[in-house]
Formats: C-alpha cells, sequence, structure tokens
C-alpha cells in the first residue's frame, strides 16, 4: 500500500480555523516563525521590558530627529539596545518555557549591552588610539562578537552564524591556503578590533541602514497594523474577488499582496489572511494542499511589494548609493509579475474544477467600504508621495509614522462620536513601540553578521582575489 505523502507545513496551516482565537494565533505563529517565539513576560519583567523598548524607540527618534548623534555612537547604542533586549525576549532554546527569566540570559544581556556602550562611554579615546588598541578592547571586542554569535544562534538561526563563523575562521587559516585563497595572516588584537571598533565591520553598512530607516519602516509598519489597516485590506479584496470563480483563493492573493506593502513577515503574512482563506478555499472545494500552497506562495511574495519590502530593499539602496525609490520602481514589476502568476493559477484551477466564488451578499460592498474606511491608507500614499517627490527614506517613514498617528487619532475620535469605547489608545501606542523594539531585533543581528563577512572581506581582500582567483581556475575563459 502507498504511504500518503507528508506534507508538514501544509497540514499545519489546513488546521487553521476562522474560529481561532488571538492566544492561539500567536501560538502558531510561535511554533511557525523562530522571530515570533518571544518571552510573554510578566509583573516586573514585563515592565523592564516596556521599558527598555521606550527607551529604544525614543532614542532612534530623537537621534533621526536631531541628526546630533555620530554614526559609530548611533549604530553602538543600536546594537546595546539589541542585545540586551535579545536575551530578555528570547529563550536559549525553544522547547524553554517563554514565562520564565533565567538568570544567565540577564547577565548575557546586561554583558552584551555593555560591550556596545563601552565604544559609546570611550568613543573619543578609541578614536584617539585607533589602530593601537590596547588589551580592554581586545577582551570587550572578543566578549561582544561571542554574545553576537549566541544571540544569532537563537532568533536568526544557524546558517548565517555557520558562514560568519567560515568567514572568521578563515581570517586566521587564510595564511596556510594555497592560490588566491592565500593572505599574510592577522593577529588576533587586529582582526577583532577590525570587526567590533571599525565601521567596515559589525558596525558598517548593513547596522548604518538598520539604525536609521529599516528602524522607521518597520515602527511604520507596527502602527499600521494596529490601526486595523489588515482587517481593511482583506475586506477590500473580498469586495473585489471574492465572488468571482475561486473567489477565496484570489483574495488570498490580493489580501497577501496588500498586507506585503506593510509587513515584512512572510508567516504573519499567511497567518493573517490564511487563518479564513484556507478554509474558505476548502470548503469551496480546493484541496487542502493547494489552498495551503497558494497563501503560503502568495504571502512569500509579499516581501516583494513596494514601497515597504523587508530589510533586503534598504541595505540594497544603502550598498548601492542609490535613492530608495529607485530600488522600490525596480521592484514593481517584479512584484506585479509574481502576483498575476499567481492569480492566473489559482484562475485556471477554479476552472478546471468548476469552483464558484462567495455569495454576493456575504462580500462586502467596495464603494461603501472604502468611503467609510479609505482614510487607512493615508499614511501609505503619503510614504509613496514623499518617496516619489525625491524625499529621503528617513522623511518619508518620519511623515508616514506622524500619518499613522493622525489616523488613530481619527479613529478614536470616530469611536467617541459613535458612542463605542475608542480602538486606538495610549496603551496602543505603548504596544505598537515594543512589537518596533522586538522586530527590529532579528534584523539588526542578521546585519551585525553580515558586518562580520565584510569586515573579513576588507580585511583580507578576498573580494578582490576571489575575481581573479575564478579567472585563473577557468583558465582565462570568462564563459
Amino acid at each position: 500500500m502507498d504511504k500518503k505523502p507528508s506534507h508538514e507545513f501544509t497540514d499545519v496551516i489546513e488546521n487553521i480555523l476562522p474560529t481561532t482565537n488571538e492566544e492561539e494565533m500567536k501560538n502558531l505563529m510561535k511554533d511557525l516563525d523562530r522571530e515570533q517565539a518571544y518571552r510573554e513576560h510578566k509583573c516586573w519583567r514585563q515592565s523592564i521590558t516596556v521599558i527598555v523598548s521606550i527607551a529604544f524607540v525614543i532614542f532612534q527618534l530623537y537621534a533621526t530627529l536631531t541628526g546630533s548623534i555620530t554614526a559609530q555612537v548611533l549604530r553602538a547604542s543600536h546594537l546595546a539596545f539589541v542585545q540586551f533586549l535579545a536575551f530578555l525576549l528570547f529563550p536559549a532554546t525553544k522547547k524553554m518555557p517563554r514565562n520564565t527569566l533565567p538568570w544567565y540570559d540577564i547577565v548575557l544581556g546586561l554583558i552584551g549591552a555593555a560591550c556596545w556602550l563601552y565604544i559609546v562611554i570611550n568613543f573619543q579615546s578609541l578614536v584617539r588610539r585607533s589602530g593601537n588598541n590596547n588589551i580592554t578592547d581586545v577582551i570587550v571586542a572578543i566578549v561582544g562578537i561571542l554574545v553576537l554569535f549566541e544571540s544569532c544562534r537563537r532568533i536568526v538561526g544557524l546558517p548565517i552564524m555557520i558562514i560568519a563563523g567560515a568567514f572568521l575562521i578563515y581570517a586566521f587559516v587564510g595564511k596556510y591556503l594555497p592560490g588566491f585563497l592565500h593572505h599574510r595572516g592577522y593577529s588576533l588584537q587586529r582582526v577583532v578590533c577590525h570587526l567590533f571598533y571599525n565601521t567596515e565591520g559589525i558596525m558598517g553598512t548593513p547596522i548604518g541602514a538598520c539604525s536609521t530607516f529599516i528602524f522607521l519602516f518597520i515602527l511604520f509598519g507596527a502602527l499600521l497594523e494596529k490601526t486595523g489597516i489588515g482587517q481593511f485590506f482583506i475586506d477590500l479584496c473580498n469586495s473585489i474577488a471574492g465572488g468571482a470563480s475561486g473567489g477565496p483563493a484570489k483574495v488570498a492573493v490580493l489580501s497577501s499582496a496588500l498586507l506585503g506593502t506593510v509587513s515584512g513577515s512572510s508567516v504573519s503574512n499567511t497567518v493573517g489572511s490564511g487563518s479564513f482563506t484556507i478554509p474558505m478555499m476548502k470548503k469551496l472545494g480546493y484541496k487542502g494542499e493547494f489552498a495551503g500552497a497558494v497563501e503560503a506562495a502568495a504571502s512569500t511574495g509579499g516581501q516583494l511589494m513596494p514601497p515597504i519590502m523587508g530589510a533586503a530593499a534598504f541595505l540594497m539602496a544603502e550598498s548601492l548609493g542609490l535613492p530608495y525609490i529607485t530600488i522600490v520602481k525596480a521592484a514593481i514589476i517584479p512584484a506585479v509579475l509574481y502576483f498575476t502568476g499567481i492569480f492566473i493559477t489559482v484562475h485556471l484551477e477554479a476552472k478546471k474544477l468548476g469552483l464558484k466564488g462567495l455569495p454576493k451578499d456575504q462580500l462586502p460592498k467596495f464603494l461603501p467600504l472604502f468611503l467609510k474606511k479609505g482614510y487607512m491608507i493615508l499614511p501609505l500614499i503619503i510614504i509613496i508621495l514623499f518617496l516619489c517627490l525625491g524625499k529621503t527614506a528617513v522623511y518619508a517613514a518620519l511623515m508616514g509614522i506622524i500619518a499613522c498617528l493622525a489616523v488613530g487619532l481619527l479613529i478614536s475620535l470616530i469611536d467617541i462620536a459613535s458612542g463605542r469605547k475608542p480602538t486606538f489608545t495610549s496603551k496602543d501606542i505603548v504596544d505598537v513601540m515594543c512589537a518596533a523594539a522586538r522586530n527590529i531585533i532579528s534584523v539588526a543581528i542578521a546585519c551585525g553578521m553580515a558586518g562580520i563577512i565584510i569586515g573579513i572581506v576588507t580585511l583580507t581582500g578576498l573580494g578582490l582575489k576571489l575575481g581573479a582567483g575564478l579567472v585563473t581556475l577557468a583558465h582565462g575563459k570568462l564563459l
């Protein structure tokens, strides 16, 4: 007898029901996404997390608005907040309970933060003795790098940690390697100080981007989510495509595309819209595997949707020295083609199976819905407008954040005028700050690890050697 194939991810997604409550949804996201497996603190632990998160956001906004903090101090301070929150929020393994905080995590968090604050406090002294670091500088650098590796293992995962570790090993063993991989060799002091204190190492371009506009866009996305724009997008897509052939599947594609404009997480996109589109697709007649695949593929493509396309787009703009709007324009056609392909596949499958859409009387009307809640997309329009006018990504993000706060205030005023309890309060603003601080952790740690790779490449000259070495190995035959 043939065995039934195992589809672990699809099986998990298929079992999401429309009646899933918020707590079950959170637990599901924690199981599927390493970045969502954070601790749920209570009592004094929660207070510490909230205070540090608020301080983090206020510091970032102050640094952006004033521009008075030097790049190295800003990046080191950013990493200090990130390292402390990383160990405060993320357990050592997935199996560990999420409602406790071991003493060693507090110690690791404090040590990690202290290493980067060492740069902030001693910045002028470090600049004066650049290239002639003392033993304390070396010890702090070694400890800081090791703590960064541990936080990467917990939150980002082993692949990037292994790659960065391989590059680090290469810095020490390269003098023993033959051919174009050979370099003259570097001491422990030279390697760790180059990586830790130099702007070509951990505090390089990736962290520079992360500590400026990436953080602001993550804060913007958290604000948009809190104002309820996600549900508005889903209702809007239902009104447009819900009644067409294979309606729920088309709604999944369209809503994932729209949610992707404000969300950098494929998993949260999948869970957010998939919790109702997948059961509806199955009820309509799609196979469970196909329903799960449609939602997963569409949600993954959400990261291609301008104007917010995840950290990679910002790093591309920073590394290439191009305006962010140039990267946005380049992404429009691939994004449209991606979702058009999925949409056509869904349509053809629906026609093949003879699947109908949802009854018209069960769907929201487009015009009344847009007239009632269309103001929710104003922050997104404002960001696109300022980017098109040639403003920087930082300026556009700040204007978007201000617009989000204005929309949240408008929603509360409408609620009060209607005799309802306000849905956007000061508590929501605190929640947004905590979410933004938590969401930046994985991005910042990944950027720091990328900085290690870049630092080794610049130190050893591997970048230039690699190109020449490949040509040599090919005996000069470029093809």
